[in-house]
């Protein structure tokens, strides 16, 4: 039953990271592809993570997995976040097909 629901969620994070990538590609600006890689491909390695605790248990590979989770999740929420910050900073304009301007807005 393990095997099973790990391989489960590591099916699903390898979807998600496949579906950030193509993202990354697909998306038109700077800002689009960050957002796609943040959250795909977090959610795909957490899934895969999450997967590898419930393969091996909580021995010495899945207790690291499991504390590389929420330092996974958190720290590229929060490099995204700096990122796009420099990003805006530096002058990179939104696409073409923006509507609206959430951070312009927030700075003034």
């Amino acid at each position: 039953m393990n095997n099973m629901l790990s391989l489960i969620f590591i099916t699903t994070g390898i979807i998600f990271n496949l579906l950030g990538c193509i993202g990354i590609i697909r998306l038109p600006d700077t800002y689009n592809r960050l957002q796609a890689a943040t959250k795909c491909v977090t959610l795909g390695c957490c899934s895969i993570l999450f997967g590898v605790v419930l393969h091996f248990g909580l021995n010495d590979a899945g207790a690291k997995a499991l504390v590389a989770i929420p330092i996974l999740f958190f720290g590229s929420t929060v490099a995204a976040h700096a990122l796009i910050r420099g990003t805006y900073h530096f002058g990179i304009k939104l696409g073409k097909k923006s509507v609206k301007d959430d951070y312009k807005e927030a700075i003034k």
